[in-house]
């Protein structure tokens, strides 16, 4: 299956867009004072669940991109 040229970088971008909203994220919530991560020093459920959703979303951020950037690459060797 080929991908188009504006497929291959919107896929892409996702990838390096999906990185860096849930890095922002993940420091937010490792900082967050409001006691929704942590009580007392130690992390809540709220914590388990959204580091979760973060690491999920850096396995499907970089698959996405990575097969942007393979249809990018492929591209580039057909012009």
């Amino acid at each position: 299956m080929k991908l188009s040229r504006p497929v291959s970088w919107f896929l892409l971008a996702f990838g390096v867009w999906s990185w860096f909203i849930w890095i922002t994220f993940v420091k937010n919530l490792w900082k967050d004072g409001s006691g929704l991560a942590f009580d007392d020093g130690d992390p809540t459920a709220y914590f388990w669940v959204h580091l979760t959703l973060a690491v999920v979303s850096f396995v499907l951020g970089t698959v996405v991109g990575a097969i942007g950037l393979r249809g990018v690459r492929a591209l580039r060797r057909t012009s």
